[in-house]
């Protein structure tokens, strides 16, 4: 493996013509860099510098030696400066997942604006409801909702969500309001991917087993649903908090209502998170 030992040195001799003013420019004292420059010379098996008491010239092999460490050294600070901008302005692939829903209408605006603000970066994003694995398909963040099942992933909460029961008024008024979880029986309950519904009594969780005429695994078609007076839906906030504010939905069974719920964004483990995926998920959480 090469040894840079000295390089650094020589060139500082070679451009200021003295190992005095190389000291001065590197901060080092004068007996170091001789020590260097000799130590390379030695591993060389090369003079680099006639020395006299009065000055030191570079010598022929020499000339043809810094020609290459110059290149060499500006290609490093280079690359710093790359890292350096990086820092601060965010470049390069950031692959990205969501769940379907949510990804579309909360997130999907929020990355078209950071693309606005850095166009030097290339997106790539997939929504899907399915929990794909971020190492084995290249996914630098993934959005996840609710509980988190334990892994190997970094996890920084972004938001939370609440889920409601509503119903339109037309549907209360025709069937009435349930006010215990024991009457969600008489009603016709509109399910989407899971046969139960979620909620919290005496501080316990509980899921009760529902059913009705309608099932679905969209949120919207579930939310229209609803909106047409064909029955009770739990839905998160995200769906419904426009119509539960115009008053076109009716939240019923608050006093069994979950806790609000994790948005997480979830990476790789890695000491040295990628500044782009760091900026992006500072963003999202300060807009979400």
């Amino acid at each position: 493996m090469y040894s840079w030992e000295g390089v650094t040195e020589f060139v500082a001799v070679s451009e200021t013509g003295s190992f005095t003013n190389a000291a001065q420019r590197l901060g080092i004292s004068v007996a170091q860099v001789s020590r260097q420059v000799s130590a390379l010379e030695s591993r060389l098996a090369t003079k680099l510098f006639y020395r006299t008491t009065r000055k030191v010239t570079v010598t022929e092999a020499g000339q043809l030696y810094y020609q290459h460490c110059r290149q060499v050294l500006d290609g490093l600070e280079e690359a710093e400066r790359t890292l350096t901008n990086m820092q601060r302005t965010p470049r390069g692939q950031l692959k990205i997942t969501a769940p379907t829903t949510y990804g579309e209408n909360q997130i999907a605006p929020l990355l078209n604006n950071f693309m606005c603000d850095y166009p030097d970066l290339h997106l790539e994003c997939h929504f899907t409801n399915q929990k794909v694995d971020l190492i084995d398909n290249g996914y630098d963040l993934a959005i996840r909702l609710g509980k988190l099942e334990d892994s190997s992933l970094m996890a920084k909460r972004l938001a939370s969500r609440r889920q409601y029961v509503c119903a339109s008024p037309d549907y209360l008024a025709a069937n009435g309001e349930p006010h215990l979880l024991s009457e969600l029986e008489q009603h016709n309950c509109l399910r989407g991917t899971l046969e139960y519904w979620r909620f919290q009594e005496n501080g316990q969780e509980r899921n009760i087993k529902v059913s009705g005429n309608i099932h679905c695994n969209s949120g919207q078609a579930l939310t229209d649903a609803a909106l047409k007076g064909l029955g009770l839906v739990q839905l998160p906030d995200y769906y419904i908090q426009s119509y539960l504010e115009a008053g076109t939905l009716i939240a019923v069974l608050q006093n069994y209502q979950q806790s609000d719920e994790g948005i997480w964004a979830l990476y790789p483990h890695n000491r040295h998170l990628s500044p782009k995926v760091r900026m992006l998920v500072d963003y999202l959480s300060e807009k979400l």
